[in-house]
């Protein structure tokens, strides 16, 4: 194979019916030279929030290219397994634990978030996020914006706010079990 074809780079659309919907996500693609008894390897170049994606180097988990790669795969049929892959998250064999507990915790801060990441780093639709100005620092934290408005009107400022919240993974059910008490201290201690 020439070596000038071994990388390349391809842009796949974000599937209808997703947070990632109408977004256009550029992945690296290198294919080794005992293509196709190994698997290619593939990563976003495009910053996405997705479970089974690290939100800080873009590598996928994709058992596909890993350990069920077969050769009669190809990569037409990785890159939609890898579009797939967006429209069925498997959280419980996350490449980012984080997102993932987001995913599992707070399914509709989860989704504002991704289609927050969709608009800003993927070039998605600008009408899919609710809100705009300060709220995108609540929505790329996870948080939804009420609990970050009720401390805050407790005098305590924003950023601080968000960056507590976010450290105690504030959403979905663990809001039912971090009392007011205990974030107001780790507030007074940040």
């Amino acid at each position: 194979m020439d070596a000038r074809l071994r990388r390349v780079n391809k842009e796949i659309a974000g599937p209808e019916g997703t947070p990632y919907e109408g977004g256009q996500f550029e992945v690296d693609i290198v294919i080794p030279d005992s293509y196709p008894f190994q698997p290619v390897k593939m990563k976003f170049i495009t910053k996405v929030y997705h479970p089974n994606v690290s939100s800080a180097s873009g590598a996928i988990c994709l058992d596909i290219l890993k350990d069920a790669w077969s050769p009669v795969l190809t990569l037409k049929s990785t890159l939609i397994s890898l579009q797939s892959l967006l429209c069925s998250p498997e959280p419980n064999d996350p490449q980012d634990a984080e997102v993932a507990k987001h995913y599992m915790t707070s399914r509709p801060s989860f989704e504002e978030t991704a289609r927050y990441w969709t608009r800003i780093y993927a070039d998605g639709p600008q009408d899919q996020v609710k809100s705009a100005g300060e709220q995108d620092a609540v929505a790329i934290a996870g948080l939804e914006k009420a609990h970050v408005d009720r401390f805050e009107n407790m005098g305590f400022s924003r950023d601080t706010v968000i960056d507590v919240l976010r450290r105690l993974n504030y959403r979905g059910k663990n809001v039912g079990t971090i009392t007011d008490d205990q974030i107001v201290e780790k507030l007074l201690s940040s």
